[in-house]
């Protein structure tokens, strides 16, 4: 059996070096914000439109409304979120999703129908990577 040369190593391991990508910042961004619980939940109920904070909390069973508080504050803080205070009286706040943040409506939409497909999603998550034998997944 032929071992590689030392050349061939090193070489290979700066080509690797050389062509290996790196994540890209915006794609960590969003996953460090939607990636907190609850985040993904109350950005797909801003998509329909502007939402009133009770509507919000009944729309998402099991956030308590301190934690809705807190997740809608931090989405603010990144200007993906506005707050929006209503001349009452009664005094209401709805929220709205910024430009930015309705520009992440495709990305959201995919999550959900990969997480409502057949089996949680296996079918379509097999149909977005287009897996080939041997459980290795391909881009497509």
């Amino acid at each position: 059996m032929n071992r590689p040369t030392r050349r061939a190593r090193d070489s290979a391991a700066r080509h690797d070096a050389e062509t290996r990508t790196q994540v890209d910042e915006g794609i960590t961004r969003v996953f460090q914000l939607l990636g907190k619980r609850w985040n993904g939940p109350i950005m797909s109920v801003l998509i329909t439109g502007p939402t009133y904070f009770a509507d919000l909390r009944r729309a998402i069973p099991g956030i308590s409304e301190r934690m809705l508080s807190n997740r809608l504050t931090e989405l603010a803080a990144t200007e993906l979120v506005v707050r929006e205070v209503d001349k009452g009286p009664p005094l209401r706040v709805s929220y709205r999703l910024t430009e930015a943040g309705a520009a992440l409506e495709p990305a959201l939409k995919g999550a959900r129908a990969v997480g409502e497909g057949p089996s949680a999603g296996a079918e379509s998550t097999d149909r977005l990577l287009n897996v080939q034998g041997g459980g290795k997944a391909v881009a497509p």
